[in-house]
């Protein structure tokens, strides 16, 4: 049975609010405070709130609903991810060799340290008590051979992913700061 309206926009607030709450927290560990406050608010925009509202699951992205509702497509994520550097689609555009092939650009430090942050979230919010640091990992593996992605951004964030699953999240942290965010 599908949820009531005010259901399904309390629950839309709380994930979205969880998520953001965690991305800040994690952000904040890496120095990145500007970003942890400004992360995802154009979830708040009319577009991808009310398709979060109309399409609000609990336990995945809405946008995956909106999708298998519109043939493919879902306005909001077309407008996140315009919007927010922390996701790779940000940063693709055609390939000037041939002008038709896309590619993508390497993400600077700071935007792939917080797609980090974003991921773990994501997860947390998602897998909620069911959650590994190995799902981050395990989630990038089955996606990330479709990706159009920059390599060197790619190895970074596989590595990242990596330290998470195999020696946890303070190891993990401490390779961003170290190593991604002092380049």
């Amino acid at each position: 049975m599908k949820k009531n309206f005010f259901a399904r926009l309390f629950g839309h607030l709380s994930t979205v609010g969880k998520h953001r709450s965690l991305v800040r927290k994690h952000c904040f560990k890496l120095g990145l405070y500007r970003q942890g406050l400004m992360h995802d608010l154009s979830k708040y925009s009319f577009v991808e709130f009310w398709t979060g509202v109309k399409y609000y699951q609990g336990d995945k992205s809405p946008n995956f609903a909106e999708r298998k509702a519109n043939n493919g497509y879902s306005y909001a994520w077309l407008h996140h991810k315009g919007r927010n550097k922390h996701h790779l689609e940000y940063w693709i555009d055609y390939d000037l060799s041939d002008g038709a092939t896309m590619m993508g650009l390497e993400m600077p430090a700071c935007y792939l340290a917080e797609m980090f942050c974003d991921r773990l979230a994501a997860s947390k919010t998602y897998r909620g008590d069911s959650y590994k640091d190995s799902d981050p990992y395990e989630y990038l593996m089955l996606v990330k051979d479709h990706y159009i992605i920059h390599p060197q951004t790619l190895s970074e964030l596989e590595k990242m992913m990596t330290i998470l699953k195999d020696e946890g999240e303070e190891a993990a942290f401490s390779y961003i700061r170290k190593e991604i965010l002092k380049k």
